[in-house]
């Protein structure tokens, strides 16, 4: 729990009312940040694997073939991203400016932070959008003296994945006698990557491509490889049948190519002043900044809509590219894209430019200038914060020009099925493009203030009503830019639309209040209310009603039953009509029903493939709306010892989105108005395609879908055992949540599909999770174990023979030696058992063998950090 100060007037997240006694009626979990370093924490990434209540389904290491610069979002009750709101020291910051949804946690500067609350409960009621499924509070310091230097290191015992940080903090000026108070806190982080060749588990799923080095081409029918049965071993593997006139088709081992961890470095930085000008007014000026460049690296770039000509170099059959004795072509076939009568259709993947590379610069300010203190008996606070967020994208090796290669295959200057000739290695390293792709920036600017005060003890119960009243007026505005060049040349490789540019801005106003009323000695109640108003979107109103009752002072009973409510954010409303490659792996229903092609299609363009899908925003979307109900109560039998149980429920309607592929692929007959086909029935592979009048696609735009209903029990306990000086103290700490139920629809009135421990449409929902600690300290030496648990579920394609993802368990090591005042040593061990991450065959994202979104890939680490404060 917060330590607060006999008598002091403190606000806790979750209540606008400024109070003595810390315990409310909504569920807060404290997270001091001190405890979390001496576990090796050095990123609120990091924060959030200790919250048993988090489902997170984003991190860094998305970033990898995704296209999310690095970002990494908070999801509590694995309702979204979007559904958990995220403030820092009480007040919002910008969303990710790529698709404005929420915040980036690696834009927080950790090395700033006192400590972490996360209110477990519903609190649009106070907050306005986005806080469904709770809040998460990051809160610095507040003043600070002196000086402080930490250098740290982490070294896997595997290759790859080490990691240094450094950060130091500097502040002068004491509030009570100097009457003002200057510090700044400054850190830097660099993370090395961990390839996937640094990992042998990765090559437990053999995750193929149809697009191949060397190529194989078809004339609508049968696929053939030129190198088949050996495919380009090691990366290409041996798939199709080498019977008389079959397929000889090879597969692409992608995934042995890509990043498991991406290459990181940041810088964050913390300055702030504040000045007493007098007991009833403190002034405060606050700025944080920080800077994220992260570089990704996946295989090369895949061409899945060549040609090649007969009568060129490379043509099968021409002497060069051996043809097979039972393998015909037909003069007369039409391949399309200008190639002559008789050409083949060709997939061939770019291995001779190298991996495709990344980097992305994130850029995130905020300035606030607030100020505090009591007038005519009424606590005030009030701000002024402008938060922008920048994010730059940039090609730096890999990439080749769609509309250089193209043709150059086409005419046969480049050969796809084996060594180039000077003139294929020339035209190659000239369709090369490097440069930024684009641009997106995302600005909000608040103005709030809020007043609270005791109104006296209106029913005896010792206790006096207290209300707040509070106001909050927002400017939200973002964009997203191509360049357009660039992105021209390599849309069929990146996937990104070069007409892209979307731009949206509103107005927000909101205006609550919080009411808390003692019936008796022994029970109170709180009302509180919040109106919105949006100036693209409409208003909402949500009331919460929360309860209190201490019968003995060792036991307490809460509970709180509220509405709530997200409002679009300006992408989901504004993003124009674009297309890029679906996230799994599909085979066309019509085309390839049951994985197997119909005659005259090839198996390569129709099976087991990403199609084009369409994707967009929508301006008729409503607000996502939620009820929210929770009851729990506190035992504390003794001094030092308390346990805590509460049970949460959460109906969700409206849930904004677009259907996964997977859905749509799985139910064709009920999706069929969003099949989009090309003129002659297939659907496009390749980005060059669509839009067109060859594009054929799947719309997967943005619309509001089902709902969701869950439901479950969150669990902690807290012990502090001091027996005597000479044995020192022990403490032990646990968190934990059981989830009942969690099922949802893919569209309003559809069936419910249930998710709990069963991977389904984006992802599983653990059914338990929790987090352990286990600490001693006795004078200058402390030592602690912690431990993070997740339960297993049944995986994605449940049907293959790997259907179940085992448990994960990690135990970390570590322990502090402090032998004189200023200077401290932390020792550690993480994943001090080498707990591989479970097999998974998830096809979400570009590594394959586990789930990088749950897991870890590091393995066993060592680190070390060294303080010295002066």
């Amino acid at each position: 729990a917060q330590e607060i100060q006999k008598g002091e007037r403190v606000e806790v997240t979750g209540s606008a009312i400024r109070r003595v006694d810390a315990e409310t009626a909504v569920p807060v979990t404290v997270i001091k940040i001190d405890d979390l370093k001496k576990e090796g924490v050095t990123t609120t990434e990091q924060v959030l694997a200790r919250i048993s209540a988090s489902q997170a389904t984003q991190a860094t290491s998305q970033s990898v073939g995704l296209g999310t610069g690095g970002a990494s979002f908070a999801d509590l009750r694995g309702l979204g991203t979007t559904k958990t709101l995220v403030l820092l020291n009480g007040r919002r910051i910008a969303n990710n400016a790529i698709d404005s949804s929420a915040p980036d946690l690696n834009m927080i500067p950790f090395a700033a932070l006192e400590r972490v609350e996360v209110l477990r409960d519903g609190a649009s009621a106070l907050y306005g959008t986005d806080a469904i499924g709770g809040v998460i509070n990051f809160i610095t310091r507040k003043d600070f003296t002196g000086g402080v230097v930490t250098i740290g290191a982490d070294r896997p015992i595997s290759h790859g994945g080490d990691a240094t940080n450094a950060n130091i903090a500097y502040g002068f000026g004491d509030l009570q006698t100097d009457r003002f108070n200057v510090f700044g806190v400054f850190d830097y982080q660099k993370q090395d990557p961990i390839r996937a060749s640094q990992r042998a588990y990765i090559d437990k799923l053999q995750k193929t491509s149809p697009t191949t080095f060397p190529g194989q081409y078809n004339q609508g029918g049968n696929v053939q490889s030129p190198v088949a049965p050996g495919c380009g071993a090691p990366n290409g593997v041996f798939l199709g049948s080498l019977a008389a006139g079959g397929d000889k088709t090879c597969g692409y081992l992608y995934a042995r190519q890509v990043d498991l961890i991406p290459n990181t470095e940041r810088f964050s930085g913390l300055l702030k002043g504040t000045a007493a000008i007098s007991d009833q007014l403190q002034l405060n000026l606050e700025y944080f900044g920080a800077f994220n460049r992260n570089n990704t690296l996946i295989a090369g770039v895949p061409y899945g809509a060549l040609r090649i000509n007969p009568g060129t170099p490379f043509f099968p059959g021409n002497g060069i590219t051996p043809l097979p004795t039972a393998f015909t072509l037909d003069p007369a076939y039409s391949a399309g894209g200008g190639s002559l009568p008789g050409a083949v259709k060709l997939r061939w993947r770019d291995q001779v430019s190298g991996g495709r590379q990344e980097r992305t610069d994130n850029t995130q300010h905020r300035l606030v200038f607030s100020a505090t203190g009591t007038i005519v008996g009424w606590d005030y606070q009030a701000g002024v914060a402008y938060n922008e967020n920048i994010i730059k994208d940039y090609i730096t090796g890999g990439y080749t020009d769609g509309t250089i290669v193209t043709p150059a295959v086409l005419n046969g200057t480049i050969n796809p099925f084996g060594p180039q000739t000077p003139a294929g290695t020339a035209v190659l390293a000239g369709a090369i493009r490097k440069g930024q792709l684009f641009e997106a920036i995302g600005k909000v600017s608040t103005v709030d203030g809020k007043v609270s005060r005791d109104l006296g003890d209106w029913l005896g119960a010792g206790t006096p009503v207290a209300i707040a009243i509070g106001s909050e007026f927002r400017y939200e505005k973002f964009k997203e830019v191509a360049k357009v060049d660039l992105a021209t040349a390599l849309v069929s490789s990146t996937g990104f639309d070069p007409a892209t540019n979307n731009v949206g801005a509103r107005h927000v106003a909101g205006v609550y209040t919080e009411m808390n009323v003692p019936l008796l000695k022994t029970l109170d109640v709180t009302g509180s209310v919040r109106y919105d108003k949006y100036s693209d979107f409409g208003s909402t109103t949500n009331p919460k009603l929360a309860f209190r009752f201490q019968p003995i002072q060792q036991v307490l009973f809460r509970g709180s039953a509220s509405k709530g409510f997200r409002a679009p954010d300006l992408y989901e409303l504004n993003a124009p009509v674009t297309y890029t490659n679906t996230a799994n792996n599909d085979s066309d229903p019509t085309r390839c029903p049951g994985g197997n092609p119909i005659p005259g299609v090839s198996r390569s363009d129709n099976c087991a493939v990403q199609f084009q899908s369409q994707s967009g925003g929508n301006t008729a979307l409503k607000a996502e709306t939620a009820k929210n109900v929770s009851i729990g109560m506190v035992i504390e039998p003794m001094a030092d010892l308390n346990f805590s149980v509460d049970y949460f429920r959460i109906g969700l309607q409206k849930q904004i989105g677009g259907l996964a592929d997977v859905t749509v692929f799985a139910a064709p007959a009920k999706y069929a108005s969003l099949f989009h086909r090309a003129p002659d029935g297939h659907l496009s592979t390749d980005g060059s395609e669509c839009p067109g009048p060859d594009c054929g696609y799947v719309d997967l735009r943005t619309q509001n879908l089902g709902g969701i209903v869950t439901n479950g029990v969150d669990f902690s306990a807290n012990y502090r055992y001091r027996p005597s000086a000479a044995i020192g103290t022990f403490t032990v700490g646990f968190n934990g949540t059981w989830v009942h139920k969690y099922n949802y629809q893919n569209e309003q009135g559809g069936d419910y599909i249930e998710n709990v421990g069963i991977y389904s449409g984006a992802g599983p929902i653990f059914r338990w999770q929790q987090s352990l600690n286990l600490g001693w300290t006795y004078g200058p030496v402390s030592l602690g174990v912690a431990n993070r648990f997740k339960t297993g579920y049944s995986d994605q394609n449940a049907g293959d023979e790997n259907n179940r993802v085992g448990s994960y368990s990690v135990w970390d090591i570590y322990g502090t030696w402090t032998p004189i005042k200023v200077v401290s040593l932390t020792v550690g061990m993480r994943n001090a058992f080498d707990r591989q991450a479970p097999f998974s065959n998830q096809s979400a994202t570009f590594q394959t063998g586990y789930d990088p979104r749950f897991t870890d890939p590091t393995g066993r680490a060592f680190y070390m950090r060294g303080t010295y404060s002066f």
